[in-house]
């Protein structure tokens, strides 16, 4: 009878322990995030709406949009208006030689200040006409709690963001390859100065030589700030990305919140094998093949992915290869996540010896083939 009543008491408390909610993850930070970086689905976060500066990890504004709009060879002449700010620095002194493509790793990986005003001057024409570039992009991409008045991060009244429009950004420039790119870089060897000379920059990024599958992104720090981190993991097919602001411990945060973000997340391949090819009107061939890129997710689920294809019925003849004729459109609870376009995989030259010359024959061809 106690034999009964010892087991029936353990198995209560492991049921009413398998019952409350422990929090998986501890982190040192102020505020917090774990999302999905296919989908933006949001995996654990601690405070993550809080306004708060953001210092260096601004930078990823900044090198996103030398990524749409900068042109990489282009060679410019440093300035000492461009190199007029304190804090970190990529080395560069008035009258030095510099292309968009080093500025790029040097806001990157060096965090040089001088790199993004640099850029800023450049692209926006002024680091206020930059600024605004800065804050019409946050406004594109839904960031509705971010607000830039800096291209480097430093602190200025009202420069802030949070830490899940933080997230949201680094999606956003993860999706850029040749941002994604720099971001993961370890070391990099660039020329510039007057005359330009070699060096090599080493990214402040600790977690891309100590954690497997790092890919980036971005680290920061001010007094007012405190530590700010934006890190970003892939493996398996699994993809996350992790945001501290004000956080002591960010680099064991991190690696907390990256297995966590992972370990939270299964992959899921789409299978659209019914788009295979399309009806041709007039062509030698009566079809065109077609070729789409295969994709899959890495999801906690996938009871919320939905596709939509977009394609016509048919194409009239001649047909090129390599043409565009519909997309594929990815959502997760609603929202847009992905697009990819549906292309021909092959040419169909246009019948000879039909005639279209009326409106009526066009209609008693597509009718026959049908």
């Amino acid at each position: 009878m106690f034999v009964k009543r010892v087991i029936l008491v353990l198995f209560c408390v492991l049921f009413c322990l398998n019952s409350i909610p422990v929090s998986a993850v501890s982190v040192s930070a102020r505020s917090a995030i774990v999302i999905s970086g296919d989908t933006g689905e949001v995996l654990f976060s601690k405070n993550p709406e809080i306004k708060m500066p953001m210092a260096s990890t601004t930078k990823i504004m900044t090198a996103l949009l030398l990524c749409e709009h900068g042109d990489f060879e282009r060679e410019i002449t440093v300035t000492k208006e461009m190199v007029a700010v304190e804090g970190s620095s990529m080395g560069l002194l008035a009258g030095d030689t510099v292309s968009l493509r080093s500025l790029l790793y040097g806001m990157l990986l060096a965090s040089g200040n001088d790199a993004a005003n640099t850029t800023a001057m450049v692209l926006g024409g002024s680091v206020d006409g930059f600024v605004k570039m800065m804050n019409d992009k946050a406004e594109s991409l839904g960031l509705k709690n971010t607000q830039f008045k800096t291209p480097s991060g430093l602190d200025a009244q009202g420069h802030y963001t949070t830490a899940h429009d933080l997230a949201l950004l680094a999606k956003a420039a993860l999706q850029n390859e040749a941002f994604a790119q720099a971001a993961s870089c370890e070391y990099e060897t660039l020329y510039y100065g007057n005359p330009p000379y070699r060096r090599t920059l080493k990214n402040h990024n600790k977690l891309l030589g100590s954690f497997d599958g790092a890919v980036g992104v971005k680290t920061g720090f001010t007094k007012k700030s405190g530590r700010c981190l934006v890190s970003a993991a892939k493996r398996d097919g699994r993809f996350v990305i992790a945001v501290t602001l004000n956080a002591p411990d960010d680099w064991n945060d991190h690696k907390v919140l990256l297995e966590y973000g992972l370990n939270s997340l299964q992959v899921f391949d789409v299978n659209l094998e019914e788009i295979n090819h399309l009806s041709v009107i007039g062509g030698r061939e009566d079809y065109v093949s077609l070729i789409y890129e295969k994709k899959s997710f890495s999801l906690t689920s996938d009871k919320d992915l939905k596709v939509k294809i977009s394609l016509p019925q048919f194409l009239y003849a001649p047909i090129d290869e390599g043409e565009t004729v519909g997309k594929i459109s990815y959502y997760s609870n609603g929202e847009l996540i992905y697009e990819s376009s549906v292309k021909t995989a092959n040419q169909v030259l246009a019948e000879s010896k039909k005639d279209f010359d009326s409106f009526e024959s066009v209609l008693k061809y597509i009718f026959s083939k049908f």
